[in-house]
């Protein structure tokens, strides 16, 4: 298995090197050997598919750290790790975040300015900036490289304003994160303005854009990286969901014949696990 330094050093060129790479999101160590399996070069956990496992909508600091410890030691690619807003409002608090992140084996993280209070869901522009400066100072210290990515939120949380969502994304470029990343964002259109008002890598999330965008298409217009969420959780649940249904409404089992031969599934989790 790689050492984490080398899956830093590789998390780093892949968002120094030319073109757009895809970052699919596993939520445990099987789908992440499973992905691996399939060639992609880096993982990033999902918050959301983590709570799913467990039947609710959050989860706590501690599990996310946990499930990231968990994936990033399932096969050999860097994985970077959906922190939320780092567990804590205040800036210090959240750079903890950042340091065990890296602790559990992680290549990178992701620090938003959602509070997780749906009455106050978007921490004002100051206190946001000062948790990235907060968390990029701390990645700093760090023994292993650590690539941060600082996200915006608003655009998912009932804003419509591009712009304002661009100026926090500049702002925290210019405090010193490695990428930057706004969820929401649903046309090329919108991500072209986005990527071309920043000098840093951007991170893409598909769960919210137009299904018909290709990578070759967010490659055109500059986006680095590409990401599902926790899109990937959601389909397997629909599907689930499905078979459950048919048992449940028809008594039948039609689903049984559409699965894989279980040794193409252990041939797969060997191969992703490096």
């Amino acid at each position: 298995m790689r050492t984490q330094a080398e899956k830093a050093a590789i998390f780093q060129e892949l968002h120094r090197r030319p073109g757009t790479f895809i970052i699919p999101n596993p939520w445990d160590a099987g789908t992440a050997r499973l992905l691996a399996s399939l060639g992609f070069e880096a993982l990033a956990t999902t918050s959301l598919g983590l709570a799913n496992i467990w039947g609710r909508g959050t989860v706590s600091a501690d599990e996310i750290i946990e499930n990231a410890r968990i994936i990033a030691a399932a096969t050999d690619l860097p994985t970077n790790g959906d922190l939320e807003n780092c567990g804590a409002d205040e800036p210090e608090e959240a750079a903890e975040m950042i340091r065990r992140a890296s602790e559990a084996g992680l290549a990178g993280g992701s620090i938003e300015d959602f509070t997780g209070d749906p009455a106050n869901p978007i921490y004002g522009f100051n206190l946001a900036l000062e948790r990235v400066h907060a968390a990029v100072e701390m990645a700093k210290k760090l023994p292993i490289p650590f690539v941060l990515t600082a996200r915006a939120e608003q655009l998912i949380h009932g804003s419509t304003d591009i712009d304002a969502t661009i100026r926090r994304l500049q702002a925290f470029e210019q405090t010193g994160a490695d990428v930057l990343y706004a969820p929401g964002l649903k046309d090329l259109e919108t991500i072209r303005a986005v990527v071309s008002s920043v000098s840093k890598p951007v991170n893409v999330v598909m769960t919210h854009a137009d299904p018909s965008i290709t990578a070759a298409d967010l490659a055109e217009v500059g986006v680095k990286r590409i990401s599902i969420g926790g899109s990937g959780s959601r389909f397997a649940l629909n599907a689930f969901m499905a078979a459950a249904r048919e048992m449940a409404e028809r008594g039948t089992f039609t689903f049984v014949g559409e699965n894989p031969p279980w040794k193409d599934l252990l041939d797969a989790f060997a191969k992703g696990k490096g």
